[in-house]
């Protein structure tokens, strides 16, 4: 066969391109397999453990107590290639049964447990954190953050991209805490001219209070922004039904937690008899409630919480169960500093099946001491580049924090 200069000079380029690119992955691979190598015997080396105490602009209103202060523990996980990975819990003990005091205790503890260990093998080290989570999930989701955080740095990618990539940006909603009707007006009123546009409202009182609630606040926002309401356990059965019924005009999208975390019979009932969709929150903690309420039939939508379940690793167990299920989901916060709502977002933007995001925790803080993570623009959420979580602490800040 005869060919032209042309051609011949062609393929004769393409040859030497080849032969150049299987020369340079020849050349590579020896320094990729001594990174693997590397990577293979990295091993916890150190693990800093901080009071992580942040002020509230006024203290945040619920059904089942109140805040006064972000009483966090900052966790920071350190290998011997120098790499550190950072997480957070946030402890409240009406709804999770912690405080700052049971979480340090229990981050000792489990301090002790990951000393010398692979920080890769998350799994494994769940496994062996053990029931801790039962007591202490906060506490567990701290340290699973920061392993995660280090899976990212090792992978040199972002968090959401390992966990899924679906999505790198997405809405959340603003949350008002319980007060008088006309200062929960006042508050979503701020927070749509902040650029947000869903908007939560903490109910869970006496039910005729927080029906005119509901009628007030969509009166001011106009009948085109979603509403979601939260009764965090407030309400007994039949005050719900009751409650939720006189709501049917207001066009709530959803509530969240309208009977006790226990009564998940009761949850059922409510579901059955309520015109609005019903989200499980604090009966679901760990993957085996998710199952139990799927079973039960006892509600529309699950609301996740890297605080109550432990961490990433349980929270996307519960997504895919759900998934699974044909339940859709939302990821919810409790008043995390922006390095935990950070890790909540990287779960949000990862999964399809969580539609819904409630992480506005920190716009009750007087000073964010988080550099870089997640960016919010008008109630948009935009997800960091850097690898891992993308973001870090503020050692000034660190500094007048006490180490453990």
């Amino acid at each position: 066969m005869k060919i032209s200069r042309q051609q011949f000079l062609k393929f004769f380029g393409l040859g030497v391109v080849s032969t150049a690119l299987a020369e340079k992955f020849t050349l590579a691979w020896p320094k990729l397999a001594s990174a693997r190598e590397e990577i293979n015997k990295m091993k916890i080396k150190k693990i800093e453990i901080f009071n992580f105490d942040i002020p509230l602009i006024e203290p945040f209103h619920i059904a089942i107590g109140t805040m006064t202060a972000a009483n966090d523990v900052l966790v920071k996980i350190i290998t011997d290639s120098g790499l550190y990975g950072l997480g957070e819990s946030c402890p409240f003990a009406p709804i999770t049964g912690e405080t700052q005091a049971s979480n340090i205790a229990a981050a000792r503890a489990i301090r002790e447990i990951l000393m010398g260990k692979d920080p890769l093998a998350i799994e494994l080290l769940m496994e062996q954190i053990g029931n801790i989570v039962h007591a202490n999930p906060g506490a567990v989701a701290a340290f699973d953050m920061a392993l995660y955080d280090l899976l990212g740095k090792v992978a040199n990618l972002p968090l959401y991209r390992l966990l899924g990539g679906y999505r790198s940006s997405f809405e959340t909603d603003i949350t008002s805490g319980l007060n008088t009707p006309e200062k929960m007006v006042a508050s979503v009123k701020d927070g749509l001219a902040r650029g947000y546009r869903q908007i939560k409202i903490k109910v869970g009182e006496d039910p005729d209070l927080d029906v005119r609630r509901v009628k007030m606040v969509r009166e001011a926002i106009g009948p085109d922004i979603p509403l979601r309401i939260d009764a965090n356990q407030g309400w007994s059965v039949p005050q719900a039904i009751s409650a939720l019924k006189r709501m049917e005009p207001f066009n709530v999208q959803f509530v969240e937690q309208p009977v006790l975390a226990s009564d998940i019979s009761g949850l059922k009932a409510v579901r059955q008899q309520s015109p609005i969709p019903i989200m499980a929150d604090e009966s679901l903690f760990l993957p085996s409630d998710s199952t139990k309420l799927i079973r039960e039939e006892a509600c529309d939508y699950f609301n996740i919480k890297l605080m109550k379940a432990g961490g990433l690793l349980n929270s996307l167990k519960i997504a895919q169960v759900a998934a699974a299920a044909n339940i859709q989901c939302m990821v919810g916060c409790m008043l995390e500093s922006k390095l935990g709502l950070t890790a909540a977002a990287h779960l949000v933007a990862s999964q399809k099946n969580i539609i819904f995001a409630d992480l506005d925790g920190n716009s009750e803080h007087q000073v964010d001491p988080v550099i870089g993570g997640i960016k919010v623009e008008k109630g948009t959420i935009h997800l960091p580049d850097g690898p891992g979580l993308g973001c870090d602490v503020d050692p000034a800040f660190l500094k007048k924090m006490r180490a453990v």
